[in-house]
């Protein structure tokens, strides 16, 4: 089942779609064709194939003169499964008769275990041909550490933290990813950290929320207000009486934020009853599974099933 942190993702692509091309030139060194529009046509791919071979994404590349250089399928994986490995070459197989181009695969993995099985060459039969997914995982994406770096790739460096944000280098990679989020409007920023904390373990969390308070209380605060939202009623109810109650209510608070900030976006209205229900909601997987939801649904009851 798609996760916050996979339709999140997607959304990245689906509202940046020039994300795509930069990535595989900057980070695969693939000589993108040139091109003057980036566009999602995902609509066209599912009016081709079944709900089994439903891609995630699929962008196409114009030139100025409009003709299509490339059309890019963008997935994101999370775990392993093999059935993939035959549906991956059905997506580039229809893409490429149906739009006459050149097609690739983009697939987004942050597991580096997933990252590289992901990453293995598609061998379709007798070694006759094959297709290689261009995977940006782990060993493909850099450790954005430097704030003003962040700040130039915001998309990049929200993914490096998913990625790297356990490592290391974690807690440098999360705060440069923090610090660029505040260059995004609000609704955005807020996924984004919502995702990206939801990425981090027990230990870097514990990390970060330390953190959190020892800036507090030094006067020096400097995280934005959706990240505060998560971290200060753990702070100042919870952790400073030694409790957990105050975290918990911090964290339900801000998957509450993050639900009505994605129906919002996917234009889905709710009525007073159900906007009631979502408050009164103190089910941690329950509100990420409404989360899930949204990406495809119509109604506020597809939300809420």
């Amino acid at each position: 089942m798609p996760t916050l942190e996979h339709n999140g993702i997607v959304e990245m692509f689906r509202e940046n779609p020039e994300l795509a091309p930069h990535f595989m030139a900057t980070l695969f060194h693939v000589e993108v064709p040139p091109h003057t529009s980036a566009v999602v046509v995902e609509s066209s791919l599912d009016q081709l194939l079944p709900v089994e071979y439903r891609a995630d994404l699929v962008l196409e590349l114009r030139d100025a003169a409009g003709a299509l250089v490339l059309a890019i399928v963008v997935e994101v994986q999370r775990e392993e499964d093999r059935d993939k490995k035959y549906s991956w070459p059905v997506y580039v197989a229809v893409v490429r008769a149906r739009k006459r181009c050149d097609t690739a695969v983009l697939m987004v993995a942050t597991d580096a275990v997933v990252a590289a099985w992901a990453a293995e060459d598609i061998d379709l039969g007798l070694g006759l041909g094959h297709v290689k997914p261009l995977v940006l995982g782990p060993t493909v994406m850099p450790e954005i550490t430097d704030p003003a770096e962040a700040e130039r790739e915001v998309e990049l460096a929200v993914l490096a933290a998913v990625t790297h944000g356990n490592g290391p280098s974690g807690m440098a990679v999360v705060l440069a990813a923090v610090h660029a989020l505040a260059r995004l409007d609000l609704d955005h920023a807020a996924v984004y950290f919502q995702i990206i904390y939801d990425a981090l373990r027990e230990p870097m969390r514990r990390a970060l929320e330390a953190l959190v308070m020892e800036r507090q209380t030094q006067g020096k605060a400097t995280f934005p207000p959706f990240a505060q939202k998560i971290f200060e009623r753990g702070i100042s109810e919870g952790f400073r009486d030694g409790e957990r109650k105050g975290f918990h209510d911090g964290e339900l608070k801000g998957k509450h934020d993050v639900l009505f900030r994605l129906l919002a976006r996917a234009g889905i209205a709710l009525s007073d009853e159900q906007r009631d229900r979502i408050l009164a909601c103190e089910d941690g997987a329950t509100l990420d599974r409404w989360a899930e939801n949204v990406l495809g649904a119509k109604t506020a009851a597809d939300v809420l099933s």
